[in-house]
């Protein structure tokens, strides 16, 4: 896209995400080995993490609701690096607390938890809610060590689907991560578009655009290794002119898909060196680039304890 400026070419890295829930439904796919599965794949493929969502039991199967923080949950202690994003239903519309069993999964997995909150909307499957659980910060972000035992990265990521305009605004104002659903013959310019626009609404909130990291969100079916190729080259065309800072791959089979992406663009993305070869670090925070927060734990005001003076 040559009309796009020099200026918005990318200085960061290029990020990548895997949705582990897409494709038909089969019964391994309520079962947590498969996700494990997924996860450990996603994982000696450097990407940042990867997302599930609740969903409805499979048809004529067992009783119950398909659970995705319950199994991220069970994933986390079987790996060591990768992103465990869960989508979890809030209970109503408006702010809402960061659910306990997230800031669970941000302490088994030593940091690497985050949250997609969904509410229920009449006009749509599904909207976006922003967290709530204690005073803003000046990013507009929220500090949810109140929530209950504290994250061990002081706030789990939240991820926000940013493709509609309601979810927009919250994603601008309250996400560290932005998904924009994107398709057909002008999907380069609906993303360079969100892109552009998420980043002029957080810094209308005083944010620091650079610190939301938006994903064109895309639909893939990898039948062979030489789709894997032309899609490093989508990857890496999208990055070159400064599109978008990463990608999420909605899969149509999850684990061909990915096992493709992991063998076959992952390697062509490294040696072009346009991705990197290893996480370079532990955290989701560190895998995006995102500073800790300061939580109340840790900001208190010096020479005072908990309880009581000092001297």
């Amino acid at each position: 896209m040559s009309e796009i400026p020099p200026s918005h070419r990318p200085i960061r890295p290029l990020h990548l995400a895997f949705a582990v829930d897409g494709g038909a439904q089969h019964r391994e796919r309520y079962e947590v080995p498969y996700y494990v599965e997924l996860a450990r794949l996603a994982e000696r493929g450097a990407l940042d993490f990867v997302t599930l969502d609740d969903s409805p039991p499979p048809a004529g199967g067992s009783a119950g609701r398909f659970d995705a923080l319950a199994v991220l949950t069970q994933v986390a202690p079987a790996t060591d690096r990768i992103g465990l994003v869960a989508a979890v239903t809030a209970p109503h519309p408006g702010p809402v607390p960061v659910p306990a069993g997230i800031v669970l999964l941000d302490r088994v997995s030593r940091g690497r938890a985050g949250w997609t909150p969904l509410v229920p909307d009449p006009g749509t499957a599904a909207a976006t809610t922003p967290p709530r659980d204690g005073p803003e910060n000046a990013a507009g972000l929220h500090d949810v060590t109140s929530a209950g035992p504290e994250p061990s990265e002081g706030r789990p990521v939240i991820a926000v689907d940013a493709t509609l305009e309601g979810p927009r605004e919250t994603a601008a104002r309250h996400a560290d991560v932005a998904y924009v659903r994107v398709g057909g013959p002008h999907s380069e310019r609906m993303a360079y578009e969100a892109r552009t626009d998420l980043r002029r609404r957080a810094a209308a909130y005083g944010r620091d655009p650079d610190r939301l990291t938006v994903l064109a969100s895309l639909a893939v079916e990898l039948f062979d290794p030489a789709d894997a190729v032309v899609l490093a080259d989508l990857f890496g065309d999208w990055r070159r002119d400064g599109i978008i800072d990463g990608f999420h791959v909605r899969p149509a089979d999850p684990r061909r898909d990915l096992a493709r992406l992991v063998n076959a663009t992952v390697p062509v993305l490294q040696q072009r060196g346009l991705f990197r070869r290893f996480q370079p670090g532990t955290t989701l925070r560190e895998h995006l680039g995102l500073d800790q927060p300061v939580s109340r734990a840790v900001s208190r005001p010096a020479g005072r304890a908990e309880g009581r003076s000092v001297g």
